[in-house]
């Protein structure tokens, strides 16, 4: 894990248990961001001359993000945009693949939330159309800043002028009401093991990544699960997450998805027992598996085989699901 010294902003490499105490940084990518190359290429700030990536309005969040560091007294921040060497296929994989326990494993997480004043929601609930959900700030629109909100065990958010606007515990409940996760996984990642994998997904139902596979590997964590990255594969890569779902869960919701209203085309495009977008799981926020509402009932055992998808349901178990296996 390479880690930025809030004081020199220099850039060192720590494995294991040599990883110190970090803060981190959530937000949503902007004009000239600082790359790895550029931050690791300029001159401490120490010296005569002033390093160009300084100039740039990426550096301003990197530069806080050491400040609000420092006021915690913490001497490492860990940024995606400068800390990952995105030219090396393999340490993109791996960063991608940590990314969810590196939020975790951090002191505090900063949130910084450049189009907002405030976290109130307005009285705009996260089930009304998807326009008024835009209204609420892109960093709540990312794919990749839902494993940011829960991972992390405190989250302190900043406005557009890095003015403090409240932390994710003493906010909960305005953020439950914009995201749509239960307030009980906003305040405690903990709490993330309870979710059924159909309500994990419906979090996801209207964040949008600029590359489609990032759909996929931004939830890779939210699902504890890991998969190497193949870059160009389209919605295979949603795919390829649910098959690694399926080889350690018995969670039978997640085959409780359906197409949304306007899908009709693509009915006819797309066929088989599992999704190609969390958007399928939009109206499944508050299914569960049927073992947790009746005790000491575990679901059969299912498997993907050649032929498909291999799987014993009880007879009136979900009516829906038993619609949607028999129409791929």
């Amino acid at each position: 894990m390479r880690l930025l010294n809030v004081h020199t902003r220099q850039l060192s490499e720590f494995f294991g248990l040599q990883i110190p105490p970090y803060a981190i940084l959530s937000h949503t990518w902007g004009a000239e961001e600082v790359s790895f190359q550029e931050l690791s290429s300029s001159l401490s700030l120490g010296s005569s001359s002033t390093p160009t990536c300084i100039r740039k309005l990426g550096y301003l969040k990197i530069n806080y993000a050491c400040l609000q560091s420092i006021e915690h007294g913490l001497e490492w921040v860990w940024v995606d945009t400068c800390c990952i060497d995105k030219t090396s296929s393999a340490e993109l994989s791996e960063a991608i693949n940590s990314m969810y326990a590196w939020y975790q494993g951090s002191v505090v997480c900063y949130a910084y939330l450049e189009d907002m004043e405030n976290l109130k929601p307005n009285h705009v609930r996260w089930h009304d159309s998807p326009e008024s959900t835009r209204t609420e700030g892109r960093w709540f629109t990312r794919g990749w800043t839902l494993q940011e909100l829960i991972a992390p065990a405190k989250v302190f958010f900043f406005g557009k002028e890095w003015d403090y606007l409240g932390d994710k515990i003493a906010c909960s409940e305005h953020l439950s009401l914009m995201t749509g996760i239960p307030e009980d996984v906003v305040r405690s990642p903990n709490a993330l093991r309870f979710a059924s994998v159909a309500s994990r997904m419906s979090w996801a139902a209207r964040r949008e990544t600029t590359r489609f596979e990032d759909i996929a590997y931004s939830l890779l964590g939210i699902f504890g699960v890991n998969m190497p990255l193949l870059y160009g594969e389209g919605k295979k890569s949603f795919i390829r997450l649910q098959e690694e779902i399926l080889k350690d869960s018995d969670d039978q919701t997640i085959f409780v998805w359906d197409y949304q209203t306007g899908d009709m085309p693509e009915r006819f495009q797309f066929r088989g027992v599992l999704a190609d977008s969390p958007a399928r799981f939009l109206n499944s926020a508050r299914v569960v598996p049927k073992s947790s509402t009746s005790p000491g009932e575990r679901p059969s055992p299912y498997s993907m085989t050649n032929k498909g998808l291999r799987i014993e349901l009880p007879h009136g178990y979900d009516k829906g699901l038993k619609h949607l296996i028999r129409r791929s």
